[in-house]
């Protein structure tokens, strides 16, 4: 068979340019850049499985699942190897995230071992079976992440638990993946990692028709025995729009800090539907974060006072890492005598100025400049890079990647920043008290 009869195009073909379509309904990236890093490719496998796909009282199983996709031994790698020790044996490096909405993983290789890493990437996917002693091992690796994480961590999530009551992080907990089974593991694998539901991305010193081809060889089996159902992931359901009336708060529990302080979270709009608005808001965080709040800390008052400010947008701080509803979190630290609705206080007053009032062209291009390097830094490497295109593939339909990007956010306004402040003081926001931990500052 030649190299294109083994391929299936189909309207991501036309929109990216570079993405086929195989007859499991497996969409393959293949992209030469090999000024990146000639000699070089990188792997990404993004599958539409995450935290938010967890059975009920199973909340960590995609995470498991993650690490289950890491076989120390057996048949990934062919000759007892596992997975990991086929790409460290080469000088290459492998590893994995799981997000809420999808899990993505990332190997880095010289080019010339590219054919036995897509070979163990199918065979791993087409293999997996964990044995109850490594699925115990792997949970207490888990477990110890878990106690880990850091404290910016737990106020995100407990500010995502506050806007969209239901929803999971990623981490999941140790208490209910105690104990669980190697066929509940199977089962989600196999329900989960599905043609459909994924995206293989290749980019590098490559041939993109050579390495399309191999995928069409390599994955072809997949699917074959999945149920009839397994298809494309439906689309996630927006939380409803918060009804008129008085500004939704919600407290959350406190939770212990290094400092007095206090987490605001709000709602960011969605990056598929409100792709506009959602840029604004990413534009507007970088204009708090640059200027607004660091010249408010550093000119605070007695009764207003904050000791420091900073601002995230998006999962954990990665805007556009996810398509499942997010959030803009601000953590403002508290000086003595200030309490937490003075705190809130300050930062609803620097957002009314800003809606008020749009920032100047200057404020406004500075903030979009800074975002354009984050863009490059996220995309100059070949991992990256792999990992940027298979997410625009898979997450967010219809947009340009991560090559159309830099052009989005110099389209946003001074006024569209100036609106999506006006969202965030109309919209719900969580309230989370940060208390001093006994020793610490206080």
């Amino acid at each position: 068979m030649s190299p294109h009869a083994a391929t299936a195009t189909g309207p991501d073909t036309a929109a990216a340019g570079r993405v086929s379509v195989l007859a499991n309904g497996l969409r393959v990236c293949a992209e030469a850049v090999p000024q990146y890093g000639r000699g070089l490719a990188a792997v990404a496998l993004t599958v539409a499985a995450g935290g938010d796909d967890d059975p009920v009282g199973r909340h960590g199983t995609a995470h498991l699942v993650e690490h289950l996709m890491f076989p120390r031994s057996g048949p990934a790698g062919g000759d007892g190897e596992g997975h990991a020790a086929l790409v460290e044996g080469a000088g290459g490096v492998c590893n994995a995230e799981t997000h809420r909405d999808h899990t993505v993983f990332h190997t880095t290789v010289p080019a010339d071992l590219l054919p036995a890493v897509l070979a163990a990437e199918a065979r791993r996917l087409l293999g997996f079976a964990p044995t109850r002693d490594v699925i115990r091992t792997e949970t207490a690796v888990i477990a110890e992440e878990i106690r880990g994480a850091g404290t910016g961590g737990r106020y995100w999530e407990a500010a995502l638990d506050g806007l969209y009551p239901g929803s999971r992080d990623s981490f999941g907990t140790a208490a209910e993946l105690d104990g669980i089974g190697a066929d509940e593991a199977e089962r989600f694998q196999r329900d989960y990692y599905t043609p459909r539901r994924m995206v293989l991305s290749v980019v590098g010193d490559i041939d993109p028709v050579r390495v399309t081809a191999a995928a069409h060889a390599l994955f072809a089996p997949l699917g074959a025995s999945a149920p009839h159902s397994a298809g494309a992931p439906a689309a996630r359901p927006r939380p409803p729009a918060p009804a008129p009336g008085p500004l939704p708060e919600i407290r959350t529990a406190p939770l212990p800090a290094s400092a007095p302080g206090v987490a605001v979270g709000h709602r960011l709009p969605d990056p598929v539907a409100e792709r506009p608005a959602y840029l604004a808001h990413v534009v507007l965080a970088q204009v708090l974060g640059r200027s607004r709040l660091p010249a408010v800390a550093r000119s605070a008052r007695d009764g207003h006072r904050l000791t420091s400010a900073t601002v995230t947008c998006g999962y954990h701080g990665q805007w556009l890492a996810s398509a499942a509803p997010d959030l803009t979190l601000a953590v403002l630290g508290r000086a003595p005598g200030t309490d937490v609705d003075a705190a809130g206080g300050v930062w609803r007053s620097v957002l009314r100025t800003l809606a008020d009032r749009p920032p100047s062209e200057t404020e406004h291009r500075r903030a979009v400049n800074s975002l354009l390097v984050a863009v490059h830094r996220q995309t100059d490497s070949l991992p990256t890079r792999a990992v940027a295109l298979g997410r625009a593939a898979l997450l967010l339909p219809g947009s340009a990647g991560p090559d159309g990007l830099p052009e989005e956010l110099r389209a946003t306004t001074p006024a569209e920043v100036s609106d999506a402040a006006r969202v965030l003081l109309e919209g719900p926001t969580t309230v989370t008290e940060l208390v001093a931990r006994e020793g610490t500052a206080g």
